[in-house]
């Protein structure tokens, strides 16, 4: 019989992989391949208990599928910006399924299939020079992901010129990329139903699963009504929530009035945390200081909410910078109040600590109160020797 291994650190540091990692190679990463393998049964077991997800084990990667409980925009690949990226992505991606693994093909020979399978309203013509850095960018994420390997040629020359030529090969990861489904994947409609699909094999504990995930997986959540299912469920079971993660994970689980999240005190290298080095950041945290600071003018609503226009946003960001623009980034202080006010919107959103609604309203949620931040009175004063 295998020894039964405890969750200890290894199992938590496996299930951090996990979480962080699209998939783990075992070529190119073997010691946290063996680790995990090591752990597998414990893993499994608590993965399928608490969120309901597929753990796959196979000789060459481990795999955990993360299927959220809805899709948000921040859940992309990051270096994609545009559609067109994804639709290239997505037509190489069948074009490797033809493929051998180590079989050789040219650049060429992908541009070709792409374009005759693209199903873009207009065609792609790689003359065209945001064609072709749209097809660069998917190329360079096809490598990311060790989906293919570079045999001789540079993609980077392909943005200058439409005929270079680079020389690839197909890797054994490349056939396992995508999702299985249960059904063809042509009969699903929309995503909705391919969500549907997933929660029709977690019916059990459905409510558990879907607040875990919703914690492990999104920078926070908000409640959404007085009586929300998944936040009156954490409140519910607050102690029992806080103890099990705790002894499974670094995270430690904060919940308010109106949001909950996860914390971590010390960050590894891969983690995308809040606060983070952006000069943005610095001004949601001066943003979150002044809306504490001037409570009896910018009241929240009943979930915690505080609805601005455009106008009375770029109003208060106006006000920090008469108060701290000397401190800010060269870029914030040589940007126009729109365009800064743009930016925060962009992260804020991305950090789903605001949404943009119709008519130029923007609802600045709860999550983004929980921090502030200042500089200290004397930050103007210079330093003396």
């Amino acid at each position: 019989m295998e020894p039964s291994h405890p969750f200890d650190e290894k199992a938590m540091l496996g299930l951090e992989l996990l979480f962080h990692h699209y998939w783990i190679l075992r070529d190119d990463n073997p010691e946290a391949y063996r680790l995990i393998r090591e752990r597998e049964k414990v893993l499994r077991r608590y993965i399928n208990e608490k969120f309901g997800m597929r753990l796959i084990v196979h000789q060459h990667f481990i795999k955990l599928e993360k299927v959220p409980v809805d899709p948000e925009a921040w859940m992309g690949i990051r270096e994609f910006q545009e559609p067109m990226d994804y639709a290239i992505f997505c037509c190489a991606l069948s074009f490797l399924e033809g493929k051998a693994v180590d079989e050789q093909f040219l650049l060429s020979e992908l541009c070709q299939e792409i374009q005759s399978v693209y199903p873009g309203p207009f065609p792609l013509d790689w003359t065209v020079y945001t064609h072709r850095k749209s097809l660069i960018r998917a190329v360079k994420q096809l490598m990311a992901f060790h989906l293919i390997r570079t045999v001789d040629g540079e993609i980077e020359r392909f943005d200058r010129d439409e005929n270079e030529e680079v020389l690839y090969e197909a890797t054994v990861y490349s056939r396992y990329f995508m999702r299985s489904y249960p059904e063809d994947f042509s009969s699903y409609r929309n995503w909705q139903e391919l969500l549907a699909d997933d929660w029709k094999l977690n019916t059990e504990d459905e409510r558990r699963k879907r607040v875990y995930r919703k914690l492990f997986f999104s920078p926070g959540i908000q409640r959404k009504e007085r009586d929300d299912p998944d936040f009156m469920y954490i409140r519910q079971f607050r102690n029992r929530l806080t103890e099990d993660i705790e002894s499974h994970s670094d995270y430690r689980l904060h919940v308010y009035k109106n949001t909950a999240f996860l914390s971590i005190e010390n960050p590894k290298q891969y983690h995308h945390v809040f606060p983070d080095q952006k000069a943005s950041t610095d001004l949601l945290l001066q943003l979150s200081h002044f809306l504490h600071e001037h409570s009896e003018a910018y009241v929240p609503n009943e979930k915690g909410e505080i609805l601005m226009t455009e106008g009375e946003l770029e109003q208060v960001i106006d006000r920090l910078r008469a108060l701290y623009e000397e401190g800010w980034a060269k870029t914030f202080r040589e940007k126009s109040t729109p365009m800064i006010r743009a930016e925060l919107c962009a992260v804020m959103k991305e950090w789903m600590m605001a949404e943009e609604d119709a008519g130029s309203f923007i609802r600045i949620k709860s999550l983004l109160g929980v921090m502030t931040g200042k500089y200290p009175d004397d930050f103007r004063k210079e330093e003396t020797l």
